[in-house]
């Protein structure tokens, strides 16, 4: 069983690596995205897998095996992070970790010295958000947020050509996730522990529940304990263009609402529909969800980001962007005849590892900097915020708090079950 006492790693300062010299890497969270990222680490050259970590050993040994016949080396194995971070040998850390341990993860990989690649939302709470920039800028490490769609071309050219003012003023955005490949999760009662795993430490700073299978592995991402649902989850990547499109950050107000709508007896606890409104006095961006349906009325586009101007709305997704001409408007643009598809690469997490590559070597701020990750993630959980508290919530970004709220404020806190506590930055 591993120790919750957190000691202080020692700070290793990187100069920079040269053009051909090996980038050593270890992964913390071997399931999922987690090993997605490792194997798309591995396709660039002068990349080695030093290390793997998990605390489940049966996908720990699966996936050391697959990680052997990639690059015919076997790495280290380790079922606690911070053993693996006590390793000299390892350069950069993939931290792909359930959200709750998010903060933990990335803090101690940049005390310990290491570059980090960090599994979005950036953390499960604004308050860890804070602490993680702030221990970068102490650090001074390297931190690429896995919101891979800033690397991706066609979604800054879409950008770009929004602030070109291409579609007159924009008063409306939208941006939707419909996850019509998701069906409910059954009720399933507490069992046993599965053979290998150390659930107390997967648990972590989360509070001491009973095993439960829906609770580990994929779906943990369905309660507040360890993360945010669908609004964390997807909200990020989409809200974070939404954002970028307008070049606005901060809304005056949020208004969630929503629930358990499809599936109101199944085990989730985050909402599998919901709708967030924030009001930004000039425009309103809105946020809205579905689980079980993929949104017929978009045609094929089950997530994107839509802005409505004056000439044009312009519609983002993974697999490309076009601008479809307004047609029932006193102020539309004559002779605008709109944008027809420009396709995506479909190489959005191939060039956003590139990036980082490059940037550890530059030592320059990658494409999702933590800054990014932190604001997106924070815009996130105020969505969240209104939703639990069923009302409208109203954001000082100066102090980082709710205005008179004593409750929302509560929620900005992240709060740890002991021996685990924040780290000292």
């Amino acid at each position: 069983m591993a120790t919750a006492a957190l000691g202080t790693f020692p700070t290793i300062l990187h100069a920079g690596f040269s053009a051909n010299e090996k980038v050593v890497v270890g992964l913390v969270g071997c399931l999922g995205m987690g090993f997605s990222n490792l194997k798309t680490f591995l396709a660039q050259p002068n990349v080695e897998c030093g290390a793997l970590c998990d605390v489940d050993r049966n996908v720990l040994e699966e996936r050391a095996a697959e990680v052997e016949k990639i690059q015919g080396k076997k790495p280290l194995l380790y079922d606690d992070y911070r053993k693996l971070l006590d390793n000299k040998d390892i350069d950069v850390v993939i931290n792909a970790t359930p959200d709750h341990w998010h903060a933990l993860v990335a803090i101690h990989a940049m005390e310990a010295g290491k570059d980090l690649y960090t599994e979005k939302p950036l953390a499960n709470s604004i308050e860890e958000c804070n602490l993680m920039v702030k221990a970068q800028k102490r650090y001074n490490k390297v931190v690429q947020v896995g919101q891979w769609q800033r690397s991706d071309p066609h979604w800054k050219a879409a950008v770009d050509y929004l602030h070109e003012g291409k579609i007159g003023r924009i008063r409306s955005v939208r941006s939707w996730s419909y996850v019509g490949w998701k069906g409910s999760i059954p009720v399933v009662p507490d069992s046993e522990v599965p053979a290998g795993v150390d659930y107390d430490f997967w648990l972590g700073p989360a509070p001491k529940k009973p095993f439960n299978k829906n609770r580990f592995h994929f779906t943990f991402r369905w309660y507040w304990d360890y993360a945010g649902g669908l609004m964390a989850d997807w909200g990020v990547h989409l809200l974070d263009y939404a954002l970028f499109g307008m070049n606005q950050y901060v809304p005056k107000s949020v208004m969630a609402t929503g629930g358990k709508y499809a599936f109101p007896d199944d085990a989730m606890e985050t909402p599998d529909t919901m709708m967030a409104v924030y009001d930004f006095g000039d425009f309103g961006l809105l946020w809205d969800h579905t689980i079980g349906i993929y949104g017929a009325n978009f045609g094929k586009r089950g997530h994107g980001v839509a802005f409505v101007g004056e000439w044009g709305t312009l519609v983002i997704d993974r697999s490309g962007w076009e601008v479809i001409p307004e047609t029932n408007s006193n102020s539309v643009k004559k002779g605008y005849e709109g944008m027809p598809l420009q396709k995506g690469t479909g190489k959005g997490l191939e060039l956003h590892v590139q990036n980082f590559l490059e940037c550890i070597k530059t030592r320059e701020k990658p494409s999702c900097d933590i800054e990014i990750g932190a604001h997106i993630a924070r815009f996130a959980h105020l969505g969240n915020i209104s939703y639990r508290l069923g009302r409208k919530v109203f954001w000082d970004h100066e102090k980082q708090e709710f205005i008179g709220d004593a409750e929302a404020n509560k929620m900005v806190k992240a709060h740890y079950r002991a021996p685990w506590k924040l780290p000292n930055v």
